[in-house]
């Protein structure tokens, strides 16, 4: 007989929470906030949680919420269809020069990166000469954008055309990669930048604001669970903005790809094929599924679809193993995996505990930044890839090994 693998945590007010997470740490914080959003009347069945899990705002990173009639801004959050993109070359290891400091300063140059605070200057995170590819893309995002801002015009005020194929801060990355046959792999993580995070925000508070007109809030088990009412103007508003939204992460990692590539041809000076295999997929974001006979919403924060045969990306920390994976089509988890290792502490304990020597030691395979802005993304800030790979086996199947030889932070 076949052993289940994931484990039921349950309140008498709530629906059960399956966790695909044995073997993994799990901080009650995020249990507590689980079981909260498991009471919301319109949960489906059940709540998925991926092995990756930890506490995150309104609801817990690393969850697949189905809902019926409504959906939760604050559970697809405010980096709107984040996502990885990965793509299999015919380079080998040997096709890399020995000293890749050249290879990763010429992607920084093609991709901008990073941020400048406000009134420092111009943004070093933006276009401030976008290429022809920025404008081509472009055309396809602006009926949808015209759309929206006729209804918002607030979002015309937003970072949007200037961050059109930008990497962002914070955890997001593009890295050269070597899989177990010392094939290279180009991977990148990224979403919707600027234009996203303020079309979350704005629509988070819209529900709050809505929750307190018709006195749900009061009802709510958190205030940062405020949700849409399916049929309402909102509602549809919000649906309209979100996948305008993803679609803009999509395109955003197709153009750095595409940027990154022409870097890696202009510094090796080797013709070489990209796209032997390519994969694009989101891990914060919202869309209509059918699962257990019913259209339901799902949202998957800090997850990926894993439907079978479909391939996902599963990144490790920086310095630590990546896998190209394939679905294996569990309904219990909602057709879904982890979006990676998951942290184990916050950025500012991060910075706390380890030191810029800690970094370097652990990432000294692998050509990046070695400072004290990149601390926070240290290897031990994250939980053990292996582990949680080891919890979701009945989730997802392992195609490809990645380790990392160059690694961009913004």
């Amino acid at each position: 007989m076949k052993m289940i693998q994931y484990e039921v945590i349950k309140n008498e007010n709530s629906r059960p929470v399956k966790m695909w997470t044995k073997g993994v740490p799990v901080e009650q914080g995020a249990k507590e906030q689980l079981l909260k959003t498991a009471q919301l009347p319109f949960i489906f069945k059940h709540i998925a949680v991926m092995p990756d899990v930890h506490v995150g705002k309104g609801s817990t990173i690393g969850s697949v919420i189905p809902t019926l009639g409504a959906v939760i801004p604050a559970a697809v959050g405010v980096d709107i269809g984040c996502g990885m993109m990965a793509v299999q070359t015919s380079l080998t290891a040997s096709d890399l020069p020995d000293d890749l400091a050249p290879l990763r300063l010429a992607i920084e140059k093609n991709v901008p990166h990073g941020s400048t605070p406000k009134n420092m200057g111009q943004d070093q995170g933006s276009w401030q000469d976008a290429p022809a590819i920025v404008d081509q893309y472009w055309q396809q995002l602006l009926p949808g954008f015209e759309k929206l801002t006729e209804k918002y015009p607030c979002f015309l005020k937003t970072n949007n055309y200037c961050h059109l194929g930008t990497l962002g801060t914070g955890n997001h990355f593009i890295e050269v990669c070597l899989d177990e046959n010392q094939q290279v792999w180009i991977m990148l993580h990224s979403g919707s930048r600027g234009v996203g995070n303020a079309i979350g925000e704005f629509f988070i508070k819209l529900a709050k604001k809505d929750m307190e007109t018709y006195f749900i809030d009061k009802y709510l088990p958190n205030n940062d669970l405020a949700y849409f009412v399916e049929g309402t103007e909102h509602f549809d508003d919000y649906l309209m903005a979100v996948n305008w939204a993803q679609e803009f992460a999509r395109l955003n990692r197709e153009i750095m790809m595409h940027n990154t590539i022409m870097a890696i041809r202009n510094t090796l000076n080797i013709e070489f094929t990209s796209y032997i295999q390519s994969v694009n997929c989101h891990h914060n974001y919202v869309q209509k599924e059918h699962h257990f006979g019913k259209n339901v919403f799902v949202t998957r924060k800090g997850a990926v679809s894993a439907r079978k045969g479909e391939l996902g990306i599963i990144p490790g920390s920086m310095g630590a193993k990546s896998y190209i994976v394939r679905g294996l089509g569990n309904e219990e988890s909602f057709c879904s995996c982890s979006h990676g290792a998951g942290r184990v502490m916050s950025r500012s304990a991060a910075k706390r505990m380890f030191t810029i020597e800690d970094q370097m030691k652990a990432t000294a395979h692998v050509e990046c930044r070695k400072d004290a802005d990149v601390i926070d993304e240290i290897p031990m800030a994250y939980k053990d890839i292996d582990a949680v790979m080891t919890a979701q086996s009945e989730l997802v199947e392992i195609m490809h090994q990645l380790r990392q030889v160059v690694c961009v932070k913004g």
